[in-house]
Protein backbone atom coordinates (compact mmCIF):
# COMPACT_ATOMS: atom_id res chain seq x y z
CA UNK A 1 0.00 0.00 0.00
CA UNK A 2 2.67 2.20 0.97
CA UNK A 3 4.37 1.59 -2.59
CA UNK A 4 1.59 2.68 -4.33
CA UNK A 5 0.91 5.44 -2.25
CA UNK A 6 4.34 6.83 -2.80
CA UNK A 7 4.16 5.82 -6.99
CA UNK A 8 1.12 8.07 -7.25
CA UNK A 9 3.09 10.65 -5.69
CA UNK A 10 5.80 11.01 -8.06
CA UNK A 11 3.44 9.58 -11.46
CA UNK A 12 3.21 12.47 -13.45
CA UNK A 13 0.10 14.15 -13.97
CA UNK A 14 -0.78 12.24 -17.91
CA UNK A 15 -0.38 8.49 -16.22
CA UNK A 16 -3.24 6.63 -15.37
CA UNK A 17 -3.04 7.01 -11.27
CA UNK A 18 -4.99 3.61 -10.94
CA UNK A 19 -4.05 1.69 -14.04
CA UNK A 20 -2.07 -1.61 -13.80
CA UNK A 21 1.12 -0.10 -14.49
CA UNK A 22 1.06 1.82 -10.68
CA UNK A 23 -0.60 -0.66 -9.31
CA UNK A 24 0.84 -4.33 -10.47
CA UNK A 25 4.06 -3.58 -12.30
CA UNK A 26 7.64 -4.97 -10.35
CA UNK A 27 9.60 -1.67 -9.12
CA UNK A 28 12.27 -2.09 -11.69
CA UNK A 29 10.05 -2.66 -14.81
CA UNK A 30 7.62 0.47 -13.19
CA UNK A 31 9.11 3.74 -14.69
CA UNK A 32 10.25 1.83 -18.54
CA UNK A 33 6.10 0.84 -19.04
CA UNK A 34 5.53 4.73 -18.02
CA UNK A 35 8.24 5.78 -20.45
CA UNK A 36 6.57 3.48 -23.19
CA UNK A 37 3.09 4.59 -22.21
CA UNK A 38 1.71 0.90 -21.41
CA UNK A 39 -0.26 2.85 -19.25
CA UNK A 40 -2.38 4.60 -22.07
CA UNK A 41 -3.34 1.97 -24.56
CA UNK A 42 -5.42 4.93 -26.91
CA UNK A 43 -1.89 5.35 -28.66
CA UNK A 44 -1.24 2.40 -29.40
CA UNK A 45 -5.13 1.64 -30.60
CA UNK A 46 -4.66 4.81 -32.61
CA UNK A 47 -1.89 2.88 -34.09
CA UNK A 48 -3.16 0.14 -34.74
CA UNK A 49 -6.64 0.58 -36.05
CA UNK A 50 -5.53 2.03 -39.81
CA UNK A 51 -3.08 -1.57 -40.10
CA UNK A 52 -6.23 -3.40 -39.15
CA UNK A 53 -8.32 -1.54 -41.60
CA UNK A 54 -5.94 -1.96 -44.37
CA UNK A 55 -5.56 -6.08 -43.51
CA UNK A 56 -9.26 -6.32 -43.33
CA UNK A 57 -9.92 -4.21 -46.97
CA UNK A 58 -7.20 -5.99 -48.44
CA UNK A 59 -8.36 -9.53 -47.42
CA UNK A 60 -11.82 -8.15 -49.11
CA UNK A 61 -10.39 -6.79 -52.52
CA UNK A 62 -8.89 -10.17 -53.12
CA UNK A 63 -10.45 -12.39 -51.10
CA UNK A 64 -7.46 -13.84 -48.91
CA UNK A 65 -7.60 -17.13 -46.38
CA UNK A 66 -8.68 -15.40 -43.05
CA UNK A 67 -6.63 -17.54 -40.99
CA UNK A 68 -3.68 -15.58 -42.37
CA UNK A 69 -5.09 -12.61 -41.95
CA UNK A 70 -5.68 -13.12 -38.40
CA UNK A 71 -2.51 -14.13 -37.83
CA UNK A 72 -1.43 -10.94 -39.44
CA UNK A 73 -3.72 -8.95 -37.30
CA UNK A 74 -2.30 -10.15 -34.32
CA UNK A 75 1.77 -9.27 -35.59
CA UNK A 76 -0.07 -5.73 -35.71
CA UNK A 77 -1.53 -5.62 -32.68
CA UNK A 78 2.04 -6.94 -31.00
CA UNK A 79 3.42 -4.63 -33.06
CA UNK A 80 1.66 -1.43 -32.49
CA UNK A 81 2.22 -2.17 -28.93
CA UNK A 82 6.11 -2.11 -29.40
CA UNK A 83 6.79 0.40 -31.76
CA UNK A 84 3.91 2.78 -29.88
CA UNK A 85 6.31 2.43 -27.01
CA UNK A 86 9.53 3.15 -29.10
CA UNK A 87 8.08 6.35 -30.49
CA UNK A 88 7.10 7.27 -27.15
CA UNK A 89 10.82 6.68 -25.92
CA UNK A 90 12.10 8.80 -28.82
CA UNK A 91 9.56 11.52 -28.31
CA UNK A 92 10.60 11.68 -24.53
CA UNK A 93 14.09 11.71 -25.03
CA UNK A 94 13.56 14.56 -27.80
CA UNK A 95 11.28 16.64 -25.51
CA UNK A 96 12.72 15.85 -22.20
CA UNK A 97 14.02 19.61 -21.61
CA UNK A 98 10.35 20.96 -22.79
CA UNK A 99 8.58 18.24 -20.60
CA UNK A 100 10.21 19.66 -17.76
CA UNK A 101 8.61 22.97 -18.20
CA UNK A 102 5.57 21.49 -18.41
CA UNK A 103 2.78 20.83 -14.96
CA UNK A 104 0.97 17.74 -17.42
CA UNK A 105 4.68 16.07 -17.94
CA UNK A 106 7.00 17.20 -16.01
CA UNK A 107 6.58 13.82 -13.81
CA UNK A 108 7.36 11.95 -17.02
CA UNK A 109 10.43 9.44 -16.28
CA UNK A 110 13.13 11.28 -17.96
CA UNK A 111 12.54 14.69 -17.14
CA UNK A 112 11.80 13.67 -13.40
CA UNK A 113 14.93 11.75 -13.51
CA UNK A 114 13.62 8.53 -12.75
CA UNK A 115 15.57 6.96 -15.90
CA UNK A 116 18.58 8.25 -17.40
CA UNK A 117 19.11 9.25 -21.14
CA UNK A 118 21.42 6.10 -21.03
CA UNK A 119 18.72 3.96 -19.73
CA UNK A 120 16.10 5.30 -22.26
CA UNK A 121 18.22 4.43 -25.22
CA UNK A 122 19.25 0.66 -23.79
CA UNK A 123 15.66 0.46 -23.57
CA UNK A 124 15.05 1.92 -26.92
CA UNK A 125 17.19 -0.65 -28.66
CA UNK A 126 15.46 -3.48 -26.81
CA UNK A 127 11.81 -2.62 -28.07
CA UNK A 128 13.48 -1.61 -32.17
CA UNK A 129 15.12 -5.19 -31.31
CA UNK A 130 11.73 -6.90 -30.76
CA UNK A 131 10.15 -4.58 -33.70
CA UNK A 132 12.41 -6.01 -35.71
CA UNK A 133 12.15 -9.56 -35.16
CA UNK A 134 8.18 -9.13 -35.65
CA UNK A 135 9.11 -6.86 -38.44
CA UNK A 136 10.68 -10.08 -40.07
CA UNK A 137 7.55 -12.19 -40.31
CA UNK A 138 6.16 -10.30 -43.41
CA UNK A 139 7.37 -10.29 -46.67
CA UNK A 140 9.89 -8.70 -48.25
CA UNK A 141 8.13 -5.97 -49.85
CA UNK A 142 6.26 -5.54 -46.39
CA UNK A 143 9.72 -4.97 -44.47
CA UNK A 144 11.37 -2.80 -46.32
CA UNK A 145 7.87 -0.58 -46.21
CA UNK A 146 8.26 -0.66 -42.37
CA UNK A 147 11.89 0.34 -42.14
CA UNK A 148 11.15 3.74 -44.17
CA UNK A 149 8.56 4.12 -41.34
CA UNK A 150 11.74 4.71 -38.65
CA UNK A 151 13.12 7.95 -40.73
CA UNK A 152 9.21 9.63 -39.73
CA UNK A 153 9.62 8.51 -36.31
CA UNK A 154 13.01 10.02 -35.88
CA UNK A 155 11.97 13.47 -37.28
CA UNK A 156 8.17 13.55 -35.81
CA UNK A 157 9.21 14.42 -32.07
CA UNK A 158 11.43 17.68 -33.86
CA UNK A 159 8.21 18.72 -36.64
CA UNK A 160 6.51 21.03 -33.17
CA UNK A 161 9.54 23.09 -33.05
CA UNK A 162 9.89 24.52 -36.31
CA UNK A 163 6.11 23.95 -37.86
CA UNK A 164 2.46 24.79 -36.49
CA UNK A 165 1.81 21.74 -38.33
CA UNK A 166 3.42 18.81 -36.51
CA UNK A 167 0.00 16.68 -36.45
CA UNK A 168 0.36 16.38 -39.68
CA UNK A 169 3.77 14.47 -39.40
CA UNK A 170 2.21 12.56 -36.81
CA UNK A 171 -0.17 12.01 -39.56
CA UNK A 172 2.18 10.10 -41.63
CA UNK A 173 3.91 8.55 -39.05
CA UNK A 174 1.04 7.00 -36.82
CA UNK A 175 -0.78 5.82 -40.10
CA UNK A 176 1.88 4.40 -42.13
CA UNK A 177 0.07 0.68 -41.10
CA UNK A 178 -2.72 1.41 -43.47
CA UNK A 179 -0.11 0.78 -46.33
CA UNK A 180 1.99 -2.12 -44.62
CA UNK A 181 -1.32 -4.00 -43.78
CA UNK A 182 -2.31 -3.92 -47.86
CA UNK A 183 1.20 -4.95 -48.25
CA UNK A 184 1.02 -7.44 -46.15
CA UNK A 185 -1.36 -9.26 -47.93
CA UNK A 186 -0.99 -8.53 -51.68
CA UNK A 187 2.77 -7.59 -51.55
CA UNK A 188 2.56 -4.62 -53.20
CA UNK A 189 0.65 -0.92 -52.90
CA UNK A 190 -2.81 0.45 -54.95
CA UNK A 191 -4.69 2.99 -54.68
CA UNK A 192 -7.09 1.81 -52.01
CA UNK A 193 -4.30 1.66 -49.77
CA UNK A 194 -3.04 4.86 -50.45
CA UNK A 195 -6.51 6.45 -49.71
CA UNK A 196 -6.72 4.42 -46.42
CA UNK A 197 -3.72 6.63 -45.05
CA UNK A 198 -4.22 9.73 -46.53
CA UNK A 199 -8.05 9.09 -45.03
CA UNK A 200 -5.80 8.34 -41.91
CA UNK A 201 -3.98 11.26 -42.15
CA UNK A 202 -6.42 13.60 -42.10
CA UNK A 203 -8.29 11.72 -39.31
CA UNK A 204 -4.88 11.97 -37.59
CA UNK A 205 -5.14 15.90 -37.83
CA UNK A 206 -8.55 16.24 -36.30
CA UNK A 207 -8.28 14.16 -33.01
CA UNK A 208 -4.45 15.16 -32.22
CA UNK A 209 -5.24 19.11 -32.92
CA UNK A 210 -8.39 18.16 -29.87
CA UNK A 211 -5.36 16.70 -28.02
CA UNK A 212 -3.15 19.24 -28.37
CA UNK A 213 -5.37 21.94 -26.92
CA UNK A 214 -4.60 20.85 -23.69
CA UNK A 215 -1.60 21.74 -23.73
CA UNK A 216 -1.92 25.14 -25.69
CA UNK A 217 -0.77 27.46 -22.91
CA UNK A 218 2.56 25.36 -22.11
CA UNK A 219 3.01 25.64 -25.49
CA UNK A 220 2.98 29.01 -26.05
CA UNK A 221 4.86 29.65 -23.06
CA UNK A 222 7.89 27.64 -24.38
CA UNK A 223 7.58 28.32 -27.83
CA UNK A 224 6.47 24.49 -29.03
CA UNK A 225 3.95 24.87 -31.69
CA UNK A 226 0.74 22.90 -32.69
CA UNK A 227 -2.03 22.66 -34.71
CA UNK A 228 -4.34 23.85 -31.72
CA UNK A 229 -2.32 27.30 -31.36
CA UNK A 230 -2.26 27.77 -35.30
CA UNK A 231 -6.09 27.37 -35.49
CA UNK A 232 -7.33 28.20 -32.01
CA UNK A 233 -11.35 29.56 -32.09
CA UNK A 234 -11.42 28.40 -35.75
CA UNK A 235 -10.23 24.34 -34.79
CA UNK A 236 -14.14 23.50 -34.97
CA UNK A 237 -14.13 24.02 -39.02
CA UNK A 238 -11.14 22.88 -39.57
CA UNK A 239 -11.92 19.39 -37.48
CA UNK A 240 -15.19 19.60 -39.90
CA UNK A 241 -12.61 19.88 -43.03
CA UNK A 242 -10.55 16.79 -41.56
CA UNK A 243 -12.88 14.82 -40.75
CA UNK A 244 -14.97 15.29 -44.21
CA UNK A 245 -12.19 14.53 -46.39
CA UNK A 246 -11.51 11.02 -44.01
CA UNK A 247 -14.91 10.30 -44.71
CA UNK A 248 -14.34 11.09 -48.46
CA UNK A 249 -11.14 9.47 -48.53
CA UNK A 250 -12.83 6.59 -46.81
CA UNK A 251 -15.70 6.41 -48.95
CA UNK A 252 -13.59 6.23 -52.24
CA UNK A 253 -11.46 2.95 -50.40
CA UNK A 254 -14.42 1.21 -50.16
CA UNK A 255 -15.47 2.21 -53.66
CA UNK A 256 -12.38 0.99 -55.13
CA UNK A 257 -12.55 -2.41 -53.68
CA UNK A 258 -16.51 -3.02 -54.84
CA UNK A 259 -17.20 -3.53 -50.69
CA UNK A 260 -20.55 -4.19 -49.87
CA UNK A 261 -23.25 -1.34 -48.43
CA UNK A 262 -22.98 -1.90 -44.92
CA UNK A 263 -19.39 -0.52 -44.91
CA UNK A 264 -21.84 2.85 -45.97
CA UNK A 265 -23.81 1.89 -43.43
CA UNK A 266 -20.81 1.88 -41.07
CA UNK A 267 -18.98 5.43 -42.86
CA UNK A 268 -22.60 7.01 -41.97
CA UNK A 269 -22.05 6.11 -38.13
CA UNK A 270 -18.40 7.37 -38.19
CA UNK A 271 -19.68 10.42 -39.65
CA UNK A 272 -22.06 11.41 -36.32
CA UNK A 273 -19.32 10.24 -34.14
CA UNK A 274 -17.35 12.75 -35.80
CA UNK A 275 -19.86 15.61 -36.09
CA UNK A 276 -20.29 14.86 -32.22
CA UNK A 277 -16.94 15.33 -31.75
CA UNK A 278 -16.67 18.59 -32.64
CA UNK A 279 -20.14 19.57 -31.77
CA UNK A 280 -19.08 18.60 -28.24
CA UNK A 281 -15.65 19.99 -27.92
CA UNK A 282 -14.83 22.59 -25.38
CA UNK A 283 -11.57 23.77 -27.02
CA UNK A 284 -10.63 25.26 -22.80
CA UNK A 285 -11.38 22.25 -20.73
CA UNK A 286 -8.57 19.80 -20.80
CA UNK A 287 -10.41 17.10 -19.59
CA UNK A 288 -13.07 17.31 -22.20
CA UNK A 289 -10.49 17.47 -25.09
CA UNK A 290 -8.94 14.32 -23.75
CA UNK A 291 -11.84 12.94 -23.58
CA UNK A 292 -13.03 13.68 -27.38
CA UNK A 293 -9.34 12.26 -28.45
CA UNK A 294 -10.27 8.79 -26.54
CA UNK A 295 -13.43 8.68 -28.01
CA UNK A 296 -11.60 8.01 -31.48
CA UNK A 297 -10.84 4.51 -30.11
CA UNK A 298 -14.22 3.61 -30.32
CA UNK A 299 -14.53 5.21 -34.08
CA UNK A 300 -11.64 3.09 -35.09
CA UNK A 301 -13.72 0.01 -34.11
CA UNK A 302 -16.74 1.08 -35.75
CA UNK A 303 -15.32 1.96 -39.41
CA UNK A 304 -13.07 -1.42 -38.49
CA UNK A 305 -16.77 -3.12 -38.60
CA UNK A 306 -17.64 -1.59 -41.14
CA UNK A 307 -15.16 -3.49 -43.10
CA UNK A 308 -15.81 -6.68 -41.92
CA UNK A 309 -19.86 -6.23 -42.71
CA UNK A 310 -19.08 -4.72 -46.13
CA UNK A 311 -17.14 -7.62 -46.69
CA UNK A 312 -20.03 -10.25 -45.55
CA UNK A 313 -23.15 -8.06 -46.45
Amino acid sequence: MAKNENRLKEAPKDTVKQGWVNRLSPDFAWPYLQLMRADRPIGTWLLLWPGLWSLALANHSIDASWPITLKLMALFTLGAFIMRGAGCVVNDLADRKYDALVARTKGRPLPSGRVSVLQALIFLACLCLIGLVILLQFNDFTIWLGIASLALVVIYPFMKRITYWPQLMLGFTFNWGALMGWSAITGSLAWPAIMLYAAGIFWTLGYDTIYAHQDKEDDALIGVKSTALKLMENTPKWLLFFYGAMLLLLAGAGYMTAIGPAYYIGLWAVSIHCLWQIKSLTMHDSDNCLRLFRSNHPLGLILFISILGGHYI
